[in-house]
């Protein structure tokens, strides 16, 4: 991929990204009529006896939310709302663009936790769902909490859950090629803001149960001072104080910190056939060909679409929002998540269409060390995630659709894509 120049990039963004578009007829006066005064009184009359059919007559059914208070927008950290809106707007054209769903981008200027919650709270009848988005930790725990409490439509704070997500599916075909059990593994996590802990938590219910998490003063043990309570869950009895403490004998490496922080004797300390998702951005912890050079059992991956493994969150919060959407889900809860993970895992081990090979360079792509998990283009991750978001949904019973035809449901996805 070539590098975009500052002027290509300002260039690209002239005006913003997206736009409003009328999906019903407005040509005659008979039109105008109908989607304002006085055919809208119909539909108000309807739904103010019965709530839940704003999900027929209005667009609740398939629009989502961005909001934002740009507290910890990635590689810029606390920036101005205003400042913050491209981002949001990108995520509103990654939701249109994969999985078919308009948003609105939302910047809120406020800070404080409880008037945060209390602006989306009091919004939150005009959305389907909720996408959080560059909150920073730990506030962002307490305010999707405190929110997904007060509202009866799914919150989910895609920098906490995205990255966990994604790393659990491939953590799941990983530990099939290197022959390992989670149980047994020695995971180090560095980084231990929202990413970092929604992932050491994902990696627990997938089975963890030796996590060592390092944060900018070193390993989180029992008995250090000078860490909250989110911190507190993941604090150990270890030996280790330092990163490269942590990564002797490590079997898995998470890195949601800081560029080159891994060096190759670090790398060289680890267990056999090691996973290393690097993934700060945009340059990662280690670069692979560093790695390589010391290891060459290693199953790795980054933030970054010029070498394999690519985790990207897009693979995620657009299907797992189409999912919910569709079954009209209160919440998203844990299960609907690790659902999503274990059907891109499902999927990774699929053949890989010519579609995908020509979007990158008609490259070859196959199960194994170098593709654990899905391509951002691959069009069937809606097929495989939503469906099973939306299942997940129902076992859960927070799925307000009730008879769903599953199979009927993939049949329509299906025909989506083709």
């Amino acid at each position: 991929m070539s590098k975009i120049t500052e002027q290509e990039a300002l260039n690209y963004h002239i005006g913003g990204k997206i736009e409003i578009n009328v999906k019903t007829s407005c040509k005659s006066a008979k039109d105008l009529s109908m989607a304002y005064s006085p055919g809208v009184a119909v539909p108000c009359i309807e739904i103010e006896r019965d709530n839940e059919l704003a999900y027929t007559y209005t667009n609740k059914a398939n629009l989502v939310a961005v909001i934002t208070n740009s507290t910890s927008v990635l590689g810029l950290g606390k920036i101005s709302p205003v400042a913050g809106k491209p981002v949001m707007e990108g995520k509103a054209v990654l939701f249109k663009k994969f999985a078919n769903i308009d948003s609105y981008d939302i910047e809120v200027d406020e800070n404080n936790i409880d008037a945060f919650v209390e602006i989306v709270r009091a919004l939150s009848p005009t959305f389907g769902g909720i996408n959080l988005e560059d909150i920073k930790a730990p506030e962002c725990f307490d305010i999707e909490a405190k929110l997904q409490a007060a509202v009866d439509i799914p919150i989910m704070h895609d920098d906490q859950h995205g990255t966990a997500i994604i790393t659990t599916a491939a953590i799941m075909n990983a530990l099939d090629i290197g022959g390992k059990k989670i149980s047994d593994m020695k995971i180090v996590v560095s980084g231990a803001g929202a990413a970092g802990i929604a992932c050491a938590k994902m990696y627990k219910s997938l089975g963890a149960k030796n996590i060592v998490m390092v944060d900018s003063k070193g390993v989180i043990y029992k008995g250090r001072e000078e860490f909250d309570k989110y911190k507190s869950e993941f604090a150990t009895d270890t030996k280790d104080r330092t990163l490269a403490d942590a990564m002797n004998g490590a079997d898995m490496f998470l890195g949601l910190s800081r560029a080159k922080l891994v060096t190759q004797d670090m790398v060289k300390s680890m267990n056999k056939n090691p996973i290393i998702f690097a993934l700060a951005n945009p340059v990662p912890e280690i670069l692979p060909e560093e790695a390589a050079e010391v290891r060459d059992d290693i199953i790795m991956g980054t933030g970054r679409s010029d070498y394999p493994n690519q985790v990207n969150n897009v693979l995620g919060f657009p299907f797992i929002f189409r999912g919910a959407l569709d079954v009209r889900a209160k919440k998203i809860t844990e299960n609907m998540k690790m659902a999503a993970a274990l059907a891109l895992a499902k999927l990774a081990k699929e053949p890989v269409p010519d579609y995908v090979k020509s979007a990158y360079g008609d490259k070859e792509f196959s199960f194994g060390k170098d593709y654990v998990i899905p391509k951002p283009f691959d069009k069937r991750v809606l097929v495989w995630v939503a469906p099973a978001v939306a299942k997940a949904a129902i076992e859960d019973g927070v799925a307000r659709v009730k008879d769903f035809d599953i199979d009927a449901y993939i049949k329509a996805l299906e025909e989506k894509i083709k």
